[in-house]
């Protein structure tokens, strides 16, 4: 079957069904994905996007203008760790995963698009990176996102799923020409920045953990970044690489090989329930491996891994598709001081992640270059990014759904008219 016929059977699987479980109902499902892209697009940044950080947050608690994001902690709250320190639920848990994304998708989109514009609102994606790699006068500590009222208050607790999309995102950044000169030396000193901190830090005496922004232990286990599970093994060896990169320092290719051939067989092994973001970041920790690696075995080893993870990404996708149809998806997130919030026991969550489950579930495939996007898939993924009504939607799993279309857009697939 050749591209042509590929995508003349996509689109019309995409907006006929083909048998597959129908849109959940309230959206707009004789729009095509392009023009649903666009709006997605435009409510990022009217929404979701505040100018004064350069940030990104997580959901919406209102649609009414000026009230988005109401919900963020004021600085008193983040200063009394309030109410965790992590910053869960409060809407700045997510912020430097959305980061990564954006870069993704911003990266992919200019490659298709070659839109100009797209210059401006990368360079702002990585304003937001610097401003958390730095607000706190920590170097090399990424904090989750910077507090909006006084631009300096942070919760102390990070975890190596901010790290992994902020640092793939940032050598997505580096390596496209959207960064200048100045931008890619700004984006080196924050990649030697973290891999000094990982190198100072993660060691047995402190069980390989990263370290709070105070110094102190994690208590929770999210910041270790060696001795961990299979999923996670390739995020230090990344960090090196992504470092490397940007700054030709021998001693990150040094560290890069000292982990990599663990790290590969770390990964082969993960257990089926691990989350769909975890099987995400997995791939794009493998991708930067993968591209940086010049031994042809273990590039075979990588991309065997990287196939594997497509392969139950592709169905965690149909999981998230036929979930879709009963979740009203135009719900917005209660305040998180007085009601549920993003509590894994409420209703809310649900409608969030499924949003970014089906955004997840698609890019981490199509991050597998070695890999076919079978059409079924593509059906899956323009269904998604067709069934929501973007003028209610909450979930900034629309930024996943955006970087999973742009690259599919990059690598030659979907639908391109509007």
């Amino acid at each position: 079957m050749n591209l042509r016929q590929t995508l003349a059977i996509a689109c019309l699987l995409a907006w006929a069904g083909h048998g597959l479980p129908t849109a959940a109902p309230g959206g707009p499902p004789d729009e095509n994905p392009a023009v649903c892209m666009d709006r997605a697009w435009e409510v990022t940044w009217k929404r979701f996007y505040l100018p004064r950080t350069d940030l990104f947050y997580d959901y919406l608690s209102s649609y009414e203008a000026g009230r988005e994001l109401a919900h963020l902690p004021t600085a008193d709250e983040v200063r009394r760790q309030y109410p965790n320190e992590c910053g869960y639920g409060t809407g700045m848990e997510d912020g430097m995963i959305s980061a990564g994304v954006l870069l993704s998708l911003i990266v992919d989109r200019y490659a298709v698009t070659r839109d100009e514009s797209l210059r401006e609102r990368a360079h702002r994606v990585f304003q937001g990176i610097q401003l958390c790699a730095t607000a706190h006068h920590v170097r090399g500590f990424l904090a989750r996102a910077v507090c909006a009222e006084d631009l300096k208050s942070i919760y102390i607790n990070s975890s190596r799923d901010q790290y992994t999309h902020a640092v793939h995102g940032l050598w997505l950044y580096l390596h496209s020409p959207l960064s200048g000169p100045e931008t890619r030396q700004a984006i080196a000193e924050v990649l030697s920045g973290i891999a000094d901190r990982m190198t100072r830090n993660v060691t047995a005496e402190n069980d390989y953990d990263s370290l709070r922004a105070d110094g102190s232990r994690d208590t929770r286990g999210i910041s270790r970044m060696w001795n961990v599970k299979g999923h996670e093994a390739a995020r230090l060896p990344m960090i090196y690489a992504a470092a490397w990169e940007a700054t030709r320092r021998q001693e990150y290719l040094d560290l890069y090989r000292k982990y990599l051939e663990p790290a590969i067989e770390q990964s082969s092994v993960v257990e089926a329930w691990q989350p769909t973001y975890a099987l995400l970041q997995m791939q794009v920790s493998l991708e930067l491996l993968e591209s940086l690696e010049r031994d042809a075995e273990w590039k075979r080893q990588i991309r065997a891994i990287m196939a594997m993870v497509s392969q139950r990404c592709a169905a965690r996708a149909r999981r998230a598709d036929q979930t879709a149809a009963n979740l009203d998806l135009t719900m917005t997130c209660s305040d998180w001081r007085t009601g549920e919030g993003l509590s894994s026991k409420g209703q809310y969550r649900k409608v969030w992640y499924n949003i970014r489950e089906s955004g997840e579930a698609a890019l981490a495939q199509l991050v597998d270059r070695g890999a076919s996007y079978p059409v079924e898939q593509q059906a899956l993924l323009t269904r998604a990014v067709t069934r929501l009504d973007y003028d209610r939607v909450s979930s900034c799993g629309i930024f996943h759904l955006q970087a999973a279309y742009w690259k599919a857009r990059r690598h030659g697939l979907l639908c391109e008219g509007k």
